[in-house]
């Protein structure tokens, strides 16, 4: 699992083993060491009908309906969105990159670009 902050957008890119995870488990947790200090960043499923954030404890939560993330895991949709007030979500499967990087891309999805791109 990935973030990207920017501004006031938060988004999460997750592969299939994320997703996977996430759909039996209904939670998902990173953390980025700073020695001292350590940041948490999450997905936990919910019982509701909107996509909401929190940062407490040092964790950025972001509460996922459990019918979205159903629907994300088992359809080709690449994401979805939501605000909670000014802060635009964003959750969207983790594609193979059409250049190359170091990174292990082995868990990531196909990249619907790669077809139009042979």
């Amino acid at each position: 699992m990935k973030i990207r902050i920017r501004g006031n957008s938060l988004r999460y890119r997750l592969t299939k083993s994320d997703v996977a995870q996430l759909t039996k488990e209904g939670h998902l947790q990173e953390e980025v060491d700073f020695g001292s200090q350590q940041l948490y960043y999450a997905l936990q499923l919910v019982d509701e009908d909107k996509i909401s954030a929190t940062f407490r404890e040092s964790t950025i939560i972001l509460f996922v309906p459990k019918f979205v993330i159903q629907e994300f895991a088992d359809t080709d949709k690449i994401g979805f969105e939501g605000k909670h007030g000014n802060l635009s979500l964003l959750v969207e499967k983790d594609f193979t990159c059409l250049d190359n990087v170091v990174e292990d891309q082995s868990d990531n999805y196909p990249n619907p670009l790669l077809a139009k791109k042979i």
